[in-house]
């Protein structure tokens, strides 16, 4: 069962309320030698999570409202040089607070209301003792310049940073992919995913011939003596720190409308390198029917005013907001090759990734430990697509697909406050587990009507966690979820559902019963018997029924392990 690993330290030294100049970087010191000696016992976290993963005084002080970041590119160097202001508002009285840079950038200046305020660092932390006390609710701005040389995805984007290469026509290609590694990899902010600014602006200087896109909608390109060119891009809605992005390269843009159900225009824009434009003008012709798919499962696109985008990269594909990267080589399904073993004709990076506009970058989770959130739900996105293109069957077929290849030996769900997360089941494994979900619902216009609230309404641009999301579920489908969500989320293995049989003169006496971790589990099993399908409810004491003739456990509609047992004498066979 995932916990909240400093618990009782954690609740003796992270709610410290700064009441004076001289007290306050005593205080601080306490909280990190509390929160240190706790991190010692903790097995393979490191100090450094603490810092990034735990919501200390010194960061719920304050919610950052708005980042306007600027940066130059050193192709030469694979090198960085930026300013970046952030605009907060005060949660608390306060005079100090914390942001996130990799300690291998350096920190040129810090300035706050034209002074300059001590500032410390510890790991990846930067430690600001402002020049004054800020008063809660009062909105303020710092400015940090930095530069460096930000760390080298060694395997984008699972162990990201940046990528420095060349395209086909050797002209610089460079992008970034942060995704758990983090965003203060590159730039100065709070790195955590509770708090999302309502919105940014992203400005980035390349040399002359070269494109840079980022996150929105571009807002003008300007000049310079040197013949350098900054691109000036707009985010308009809340955004996570990972799905900030930049991709700089020989970019040629392609633009294309998407009609909305409501009569409204989407943009759609694209951007490919140099000489794929009339194989990408072709491939990216699936959007329209996806997003038609996804618009009516799971409501609006989410980001309109941004539009939607296709940015190509040299790594195989990430989910950045309205300018999500693309890989996968113009290819039908992952590289070439279908998963499901259907021969399906669509692109699983564009399928997927698209997802995640509304899975992770509209609902998002607050700690990365709660990422199962996002690539649960956007796995099973694959599979409203697959349903909503191809039918039900297919569809079935293609969520097991992959049952095999999880391997149920850590939890989807990670620990909270450490910066990390779950186990990589949660794709596939989260996948079956909302597959399972549907079928206990057992009733497919309230299943839809959950899904599409969840992102269209009750979710929508919101920071959530597990208990909000089980307790949503529990609540609108009005049945006692929350057992189900605690074995499948919390805990490494799934059900087992333990039979035997007996038989008797007019069929087969199937007995059952659950066996879980989650206390005062229940689910529903489907049995078809000669041709007809039966729905048994029962939890963890035996249950029978009786059944004639030959009979199987419908697995495809419940993930569950299936184990025959043999009876011991005590037990009653009636």
């Amino acid at each position: 069962m995932a916990s909240k690993i400093y618990a009782s330290p954690h609740h003796l030294c992270s709610d410290m309320k700064i009441v004076s100049d001289s007290y306050q970087r005593w205080a601080l010191q306490i909280w990190l030698w509390c929160m240190s000696a706790v991190t010692l016992n903790a097995q393979e976290l490191t100090w450094g999570d603490t810092l990034r993963g735990t919501l200390s005084s010194v960061r719920t002080c304050f919610d950052v409202t708005h980042y306007d970041l600027g940066m130059s590119i050193n192709l030469p160097e694979k090198s960085i040089q930026g300013r970046c202001t952030i605009t907060f508002k005060a949660t608390t009285e306060f005079k100090l607070m914390q942001l996130d840079l990799f300690e291998n950038i350096r920190v040129d200046s810090i300035r706050f209301e034209g002074r300059q305020p001590e500032y410390w660092r510890e790991y990846n932390a930067i430690f600001i003792e402002l020049p004054r006390i800020v008063k809660q609710g009062e909105h303020a701005s710092i400015v940090l310049d930095y530069a460096g040389v930000p760390v080298e995805a060694v395997n984008p984007p699972w162990d990201g940073g940046f990528t420095w290469t060349f395209d086909r026509n050797e002209k610089p290609w460079v992008a970034v992919s942060c995704q758990g590694i983090g965003a203060s990899l590159w730039w100065p902010c709070k790195d955590h995913q509770s708090d999302e600014p309502d919105s940014m602006d992203i400005h980035c200087k390349v040399p002359r011939g070269l494109v840079c896109v980022a996150n929105g909608q571009e807002r003008g390109v300007t000049k310079d003596p040197e013949g350098n060119e900054t691109y000036h891009w707009h985010v308009s809605y809340p955004i996570n720190n990972y799905n900030v992005s930049i991709n700089v390269g020989d970019y040629i843009h392609l633009h294309d409308v998407y009609a909305q159900q409501d009569g409204d225009s989407l943009a759609l824009d694209y951007y490919v390198m140099r000489g794929n434009e009339e194989k990408a003008a072709k491939h990216f012709q699936q959007v329209k029917p996806m997003l038609r798919c996804y618009e009516h499962f799971l409501g609006e696109y989410p980001f309109p005013a941004d539009g939607y985008a296709l940015v190509e990269t040299p790594y195989l594909g990430m989910e950045h907001q309205s300018a999500i990267a693309y890989g996968n080589r113009y290819k039908a399904g992952y590289l070439g090759s279908d998963r499901s073993g259907q021969n399906l004709d669509f692109d699983y990076i564009i399928i997927h990734e698209t997802g995640h506009e509304w899975w992770g970058n509209s609902v998002t989770a607050g700690d990365i430990a709660d990422m199962w959130i996002h690539e649960s739900f956007c796995t099973y996105s694959e599979a409203i697509y697959v349903e909503c293109l191809y039918g039900y069957d297919t569809a079935m077929t293609y969520v097991n697909a992959l049952k095999k290849s999880v391997v149920n030996r850590t939890a989807i769900m990670g620990p909270y406050g450490v910066n990390r997360e779950g186990h990589y089941d949660m794709y596939v494994k989260g996948m079956l587990f909302l597959n399972t979900l549907r079928h206990i619902v057992n009733n497919d216009d309230l299943w839809w009507n959950i899904i599409k609230s969840m992102t269209d309404t009750v979710f929508h641009h919101r920071i959530t966690d597990y208990e909000e999301v089980a307790n949503y579920f529990q609540r609108q489908s009005q049945l006692d979820l929350k057992p189900v969500f605690e074995q499948y989320v919390k805990h490494p293995r799934i059900p087992i559902l333990e039979y035997y049989t007996s038989k008797r003169r007019k069929g087969t006496l199937v007995h059952m019963r659950w066996v879980t971790d989650a206390k005062n589990f229940h689910m529903p099993v489907s049995i078809v018997n000669e041709g007809l399908r039966k729905r048994i409810e029962f939890g963890t004491e035996w249950t029978k029924v009786n059944l004639r003739g030959h009979f199987e456990f419908d697995q495809q509609t419940a993930y569950y392990s299936l184990k025959k047992i043999r009876p011991k004498r005590r037990w009653s066979i009636e």
